[in-house]
């Protein structure tokens, strides 16, 4: 083969290695697998995690503790100062904090914090207020409405 011969299909699929073809092969008789062993045998497999008998990684590394993140409730945050950008006498939910870029889906759980001033009449409504919040725009004349929270056992019991 000369260099100018040479294209990008030359040596684009290597052939596979035929094994048990005779001794002149280099992988005849045992074809490449040694003698006896799990290993020469058919349908011979080892974990992948398997450290050749050494203490694999997963039990060297301790295990604590318990984690709750998971089933943590995540709301996603808005303070008193973003609503002061809606109109007085606004009613806002969810999907008009949506629309103003402060909440990112509407399946989220929105938390009303009562970080700096409002003075603008509004109806708001979110899953939690914080005190502070609630008292803001109540104090301006506006409404907080709890949306969609989880009522108590008892309560369910009773309209069952």
């Amino acid at each position: 083969m000369l260099s100018h011969e040479i294209t990008s299909v030359v040596g684009k699929h290597k052939a596979r290695k035929r094994l048990g073809r005779g001794r002149g092969t280099g992988v005849g008789k045992t074809s490449g697998r040694g003698h006896k062993g799990s290993r020469s045998r058919a349908g011979a497999m080892r974990l992948a995690l398997y450290e050749g008998g050494q203490m694999p990684l997963f039990r060297r590394v301790p295990k604590r503790g318990f984690n709750n993140k998971q089933f943590a409730r995540r709301f996603e945050i808005v303070n008193v100062s973003q609503l002061e950008g809606f109109e007085d006498g606004a009613q806002i939910g969810v999907e008009q904090l949506l629309r103003a870029g402060l909440v990112d889906d509407v399946q989220s759980k929105v938390k009303i914090l009562g970080d700096g001033e409002l003075t603008k009449r509004l109806q708001v409504a979110a899953h939690k207020f914080s005190k502070a919040a609630e008292q803001k725009i109540i104090g301006c004349g506006g409404t907080a409405t709890k949306v969609g929270g989880k009522e108590n056992k008892s309560a369910r019991r009773k309209r069952a």
